[in-house]
């Protein structure tokens, strides 16, 4: 799936221009226009930093991430293998910034036919029927080794490859696969505007539990006021919203 880049992005960035212009370069003066293309290349500048440093901290904690688990990923790899000799990763497309879409892995936690079997299990998505995401607190389609990954979240662990490769961030909202995307209104579409990743705001308030139209809402939230900061501080909220589980099947 290849979408147009979303007109929201370009017109954010010509109300900002407009809203520089007003305040420091309407007054017709050499003096009032230095001024305003002065704060428009400091603006420049700070947003090109400010994706410099959020790359820097992507490609340092996946490097760090995948190396210090390595050991789980094998202990992992080995439950899932000798649970019904099935493959160890469960590939996806999933659609990333601006419609682009691109493979995304994660650990097997179904049985090797779960994709065929879903068509079946939709009448009973606790999402509700007609809802754009598929959630199952029961879902017979998991396996025992699976439930454990899914409920700790290690199941997710196989995308910091995708983090280092820049098809997703440590801290974004979560990619969605095209199925989904199919369906999106032109404002759902507005969480396409970013790299997506591996956590993000309703990660950490109740995962599963979050309807589709509140987690739209909450990626938004984010992408309008992200920041390192706020990236710090989801990353902390991620480990205990891990370790209890809330919201994981």
């Amino acid at each position: 799936m290849s979408l147009e880049r979303p007109t929201q992005c370009s017109t954010n960035r010509i109300l900002t221009a407009d809203a520089l212009y007003h305040r420091y370069g309407s007054g017709g003066t050499l003096s009032a226009h230095l001024r305003y293309y002065r704060k428009r290349y400091l603006w420049a500048v700070t947003l090109q930093c400010s994706r410099t440093l959020k790359r820097l901290v992507d490609i340092t904690g996946a490097l760090a991430g995948l190396i210090l688990l390595s050991p789980l990923f094998l202990i992992v790899a080995v439950c899932i293998k000798l649970t019904d000799g099935g493959p160890v990763f469960f590939w996806q497309q999933r659609v990333g910034k601006w419609g682009r879409e691109f493979p995304f892995p994660k650990f097997r936690s179904m049985v090797t036919d779960a994709e065929a079997i879903k068509d079946k299990l939709l009448a009973a998505n606790d999402h509700g029927t007609s809802a754009v995401t598929f959630k199952m607190k029961r879902d017979p389609r998991v396996t025992w080794i699976g439930r454990l990954i899914r409920r700790t979240s290690i199941d997710e662990l196989p995308q910091l490859l995708c983090v280092l490769r820049g098809y997703m961030s440590l801290v974004g909202p979560r990619p969605p696969v095209p199925r989904e995307v199919t369906q999106y209104s032109l404002a759902d579409r507005r969480r396409l505007d970013v790299t997506p990743g591996l956590t993000c705001i309703w990660q950490v308030s109740g995962r599963g539990e979050i309807p589709f139209d509140k987690q739209v809402q909450l990626d938004i939230d984010y992408i309008e006021s992200r920041s390192f900061w706020t990236d710090v501080r989801l990353l902390a909220q991620t480990i205990p919203a891990v370790l209890l589980g809330r919201g994981a099947y």
